[in-house]
């Protein structure tokens, strides 16, 4: 039985895909506008002195324009000014469209303008080859018409600049997807807050006032909605007394609850410092809990895993139980348990707060020691009793406060 094959026509197109791709060349325009006020006291400074404009970006470089009052170069003798757009950035065959326009100033848009934009060049755009290259023009104006012309106008002068910087890339067909960016909702409520616009309740926070909106308090915090809005809600909204709390602690807290991130703490607060950084942590993870805030009492959770140190791991040790913050219970049980911090912890602040707050803690405490650093602890010469009751700390003993 015979086979039958069947062959493609060598007439006919390949029935592999096409690919393609497109090279793009554009340019990545900017302006700038330059005033020389003064023009009369820059007469005289002498030729090749120049008046520079601040430095602008375009197309990842920066620019500066170039005004010459008495000229560029010696064979201009003085009779013309000068006018340059200049490469001030480095930068090796950047290639760039210019135009440099004198403004009429009186209001008859009778401008003087040189422009590579709008029409075909010959030779393409222009190419500066290093930093401080320049396009422009030595005899850009006479002076004698200049200074009696509708472009000097109170002894100022008016300069636009504009440059194309000429960029190419070559782009294939792709699946396209739309970057949508985060969502600034925490902007918008922040901007409400620090401008004060129609607050309708008030705090007072430790001798300090501060300004809200009822509705933002109670969509973000179920504490303020029953407080504002519930059977039993505060009836004098103008002033309400927050005790227990200091103003930085309920100023933080407000940031939060309006732009949902915390604030830079040393430009917010000025607290420069890691231990002052700590403290306001600790102080906000226990404001957290009080008005049931989940995220920033997580926030605060995860700060404070991160700077745990020997004089401020009690302090938090009792914050974590009292305001059932598990993980970071377990790494400070961890980190005290080690037999070069015990004694130590047992010397700062916090201890003393430790053992009358949450003496449950210690006992915990002594069986993580026991399971986990039974054999350092030993080495270390001191008796389990005596390291826990904190008989020889010499160490003050307050509770510390935020300023």
């Amino acid at each position: 039985m015979g086979t039958i094959r069947v062959c493609e026509d060598p007439l006919k197109p390949s029935t592999s895909p096409i690919t393609s791709s497109t090279s793009l060349t554009e340019t990545v325009n900017g302006s700038h506008q330059f005033k020389i006020s003064g023009y009369s006291l820059s007469k005289g400074m002498g030729i090749g002195k120049y008046i520079a404009s601040d430095t602008f970006i375009v197309g990842g470089y920066a620019w500066a324009v170039y005004f010459y009052p008495d000229g560029k170069s010696a064979e201009d003798d003085r009779t013309y000014v000068s006018l340059f757009i200049a490469l001030a950035s480095e930068g090796t065959d950047v290639r760039a469209l210019f135009e440099l326009t004198l403004m009429d100033q009186s209001g008859k848009e009778r401008h003087k303008v040189h422009t590579h934009f709008g029409r075909a060049l010959e030779s393409g755009p222009y190419a500066l080859k290093y930093r401080g290259s320049m396009w422009g023009y030595k005899r850009f104006f006479k002076r004698t018409l200049l200074e009696t012309s509708d472009y000097l106008k109170d002894d100022c002068l008016s300069i636009r600049c504009c440059v194309g910087v000429v960029k190419s890339h070559t782009e294939a067909p792709k699946t396209y997807s739309i970057a949508v960016p985060p969502s600034d909702i925490g902007k918008h409520f922040g901007k409400l807050l620090e401008g004060g616009i129609d607050t309708d309740v008030n705090f007072e926070v430790d001798e300090e006032k501060f300004a809200a909106h009822k509705l933002v308090l109670a969509a973000r915090s179920p504490v303020f909605r029953a407080q504002l809005f519930g059977p039993l809600k505060d009836q004098n909204t103008q002033c309400i007394k927050v005790e227990d709390m200091e103003a930085p602690v309920f100023k933080t807290l407000l940031h939060f609850i309006y732009w949902d991130a915390l604030p830079d703490m040393e430009e917010f607060m000025g607290l420069s410092s890691k231990g002052a950084s700590t403290l306001m942590a600790q102080h906000l993870l226990a404001a957290a809990d009080r008005y049931a805030l989940e995220r920033l009492k997580l926030l605060c959770e995860a700060k404070l895993c991160e700077d745990v140190a020997i004089n401020t791991v009690a302090t938090t040790l009792a914050l974590a139980e009292q305001h059932h913050c598990f993980q970071l219970k377990n790494v400070c049980l961890k980190f005290v348990a080690l037999p070069e911090n015990l004694k130590a912890v047992m010397q700062t602040d916090g201890y003393e707060y430790l053992e009358e707050s949450c003496p449950s803690v210690l006992t915990e405490l002594l069986h993580y020691v026991a399971k986990n650093n039974e054999k350092s602890f030993i080495a270390s010469g001191y008796g389990s009793e005596t390291l826990l009751d904190g008989s020889d700390g010499n160490g003050r003993r307050v509770k510390q406060r935020m300023h």
